[in-house]
């Protein structure tokens, strides 16, 4: 049956305008990713079993559910499925598929066609139904702006959350009863950012997490659609004890090479992270950094801010090139590498900004900084890519314009020691630091948080480490191994 229900998802994907999918926010489950979806799942003994499919599409993850059930690989007597899905015209296609299994005495469904967060509040609110057993999800993606509807309806249940994905998962699992299991396609960008604490904070004090399964490639999961966007597949119990959590990679979504680890609940959220940052480690990985890096910014005496200037806010002051009563204004497309270049000829960025009382704020003393471009290209190997700002290139200047685009590190809003600012920008180059940060984000943004959630060398080692930085140049292993040699010491 999942063979053609694969026909009509490709059909149907294929004949969908994209408008049509933005509209929805849905991108239905390729056959292969079901199949290992519902695979995901744990026999826990029930006899009857009843079933969410919240965002069903055309039935492609309930589908493998069923067939895993009739496998008698989850020992399940009775069978009901409740699959919501908002698009009328998947409609038919959806009975088409659920329909096929009636003749089975044990099976039984329903099929919602209307919008599942108004009816699952609803539920929640005012009924008293028996709790699902299990949730299968590959929930729509798209924003909840703060002024919506949906966003004052969710707060009504407790829920805050900027996204449809997170509100969905968020529902299913008050829907739960204890014991319940929920199984999720989801985008990777849950795991970090301040937007989505609040989700995190739900699903870490009401479930335990099982299993995290991640696409080495980004944009696999949903090809077809043309989606780019990182996912991964949770397996949750709801009221379980947290253990250790297995994680497994493949490079696509083929699942042919599939690896497998367990790892202590600590490795995936660091006991003393405020943020409840959900780090995947890599099974490629050979320590990182935790061998390395165990100091905060703070105890090293260094913080990190995003670049004050916004330059459309001070469009006056801007100059394409530097003036009488100006000062340096950089911008990433400043930094070549480890170098800088400015002022810098035929970039479409101003190179100088206006030094007046009413910029003056903005500015920050001429010094020694290291700095991390928010946005890293796609030509780029590493995600976090660091450079140092040396006095020495602004002679005659008494203060530095950072545009927002940038991240800066300082000492209480000045410089710091060559050193240090060399130390701290090959620290941050390693291939090292790069995986760690794959482990908790899934897209190229670099953010003050997560800088400021990283563990870094001691002060000392770093500053050793920037008296050697001129010296190992700009390969990947010559960087790599100056750190380790230097650190390890």
């Amino acid at each position: 049956m999942l063979k053609e229900i694969e026909t009509s998802r490709l059909r149907v994907s294929s004949t969908t305008d994209a408008e049509h999918k933005s509209q929805f926010g849905q991108f239905l489950t390729p056959e292969a990713t079901a199949r290992f979806m519902a695979g995901m799942f744990l026999p826990a003994g029930q006899v009857e079993c009843r079933l969410l499919d919240a965002g069903a599409g055309i039935g492609s993850l309930s589908n493998a559910f069923i067939e895993r059930c009739l496998s008698k690989s989850l020992s399940v007597n009775k069978i009901f499925i409740m699959a919501y899905e908002i698009d009328s015209a998947l409609y038919s296609e959806l009975k088409n598929t659920l329909s096929h299994y009636t003749k089975n005495s044990g099976f039984q469904y329903e099929i919602k066609n209307e919008d599942f967060i108004e009816s699952a509040i609803n539920r929640i609110q005012f009924e008293s139904e028996q709790g699902f057993t299990h949730a299968i999800l590959n929930p729509p993606y798209k924003k909840i702006s703060s002024a919506s509807r949906y966003r004052l309806m969710l707060k009504d249940v407790g829920i805050e959350t900027v996204n449809l994905y997170s509100a969905f998962v968020s529902l299913a699992v008050l829907l739960m009863e204890r014991g319940g299991q929920i199984v999720a396609i989801i985008p990777r960008s849950f795991c970090n950012g301040p937007y989505y604490k609040p989700f995190r904070e739900l699903l870490l004090s009401r479930c335990a997490i099982k299993k995290i399964h991640l696409f080495e490639s980004r944009g696999t999961a949903f090809k077809d659609d043309g989606v780019l966007q990182e996912n991964v597949i949770i397996h949750l119990e709801v009221g379980g004890t947290q253990g250790c959590v297995e994680v497994t990679t493949s490079t696509d979504d083929r699942f042919h090479n599939i690896e497998s680890r367990e790892y202590p609940f600590n490795r995936i959220i660091m006991p003393d992270d405020r943020e409840k940052f959900i780090h995947i480690p890599s099974l490629e990985q050979n320590g990182g950094i935790s061998g390395i890096a165990e100091r905060s910014l703070a105890e090293i005496g260094v913080g990190v801010s995003t670049g004050p200037v916004v330059d459309f806010r001070l469009k006056e002051h801007l100059r394409a090139m530097p003036e009488a009563e100006t000062a340096p204004l950089l911008y990433p497309a400043h930094f070549s590498g480890p170098h800088i270049e400015w002022p810098k000829v035929g970039i479409k960025k101003p190179n100088a900004l206006v030094r007046n009382s009413e910029t003056e704020k903005w500015f920050y003393p001429n010094g020694h900084y290291c700095v991390v471009r928010r946005f890293s290209s796609k030509e780029e190997r590493r995600r976090i890519v660091a450079c140092v700002v040396n006095p020495s290139d602004f002679g005659g200047y008494e203060v530095l314009g950072f545009e927002n685009h940038l991240n800066v590190f300082h000492e209480n809003r000045h410089g710091m020691s060559e050193n240090m600012a060399k130390g701290l920008s090959l620290y941050l180059n390693t291939k090292m630091v790069d995986e760690h940060f794959r482990q908790f984000s899934g897209h190229t943004q670099v953010n003050v948080a997560d800088l400021k959630i990283m563990k870094y060398p001691t002060r000392e080692k770093l500053i050793m480490l920037g008296k050697v930085a001129d010296s190992v140049g700009e390969s990947q292993d010559k960087i790599d191994a100056a750190v380790l040699r230097v650190c390890n010491k």
